[in-house]
């Protein structure tokens, strides 16, 4: 059986879908950011949304930080309107999250959802609209 993929990225339309998985080293969080900046090229001068299924992520090392901060000031930069994190509440996951990712500016907000159809639904009514509609099965 091979091991289960620190995470899994694919495009719809203007929102990057993605979902994590185990704990995270730098080298992870390096790798995902390439490969994320790889997706959301395409969608540089127009607005869009990310969302992000992290019910299965442990966390990351502390390292892993900078580099996430480094990616969301890319993403703010290049268009990223709203992003919508899916997990049950988790204060440790929440502190770390929240260490990396800002919760709003005045061009940009984050919601968190227990329940990924909240986040689709969330989306759709800002017209991010998704043929996925469950995390665990797309990609």
């Amino acid at each position: 059986m091979s091991p289960t993929p620190k995470f899994t990225l694919w495009r719809e339309q203007r929102i990057i879908l993605a979902k994590a998985n185990g704990s995270w080293s730098r080298f992870t969080a390096e790798d995902y950011t390439s490969q994320f900046k790889a997706l959301a090229m395409p969608l540089i001068g127009e607005d869009w949304a990310h969302l992000v299924y992290l019910d299965n992520w442990q966390l990351g090392a502390p390292d892993i930080e900078p580099v996430v901060q480094d990616l969301v000031r890319w993403c703010l930069q290049s268009g990223l309107r709203y992003t919508a994190q899916v997990y049950c509440p988790n204060m440790v996951k929440q502190y770390q999250l929240n260490r990396m990712i800002i919760d709003s500016t005045s061009l940009f907000e984050k919601r968190v959802y227990p329940d990924q159809q909240d986040a689709f639904a969330w989306l759709a009514s800002l017209g991010y609209h998704s043929q996925c509609q469950n995390l665990l099965q797309g990609g």
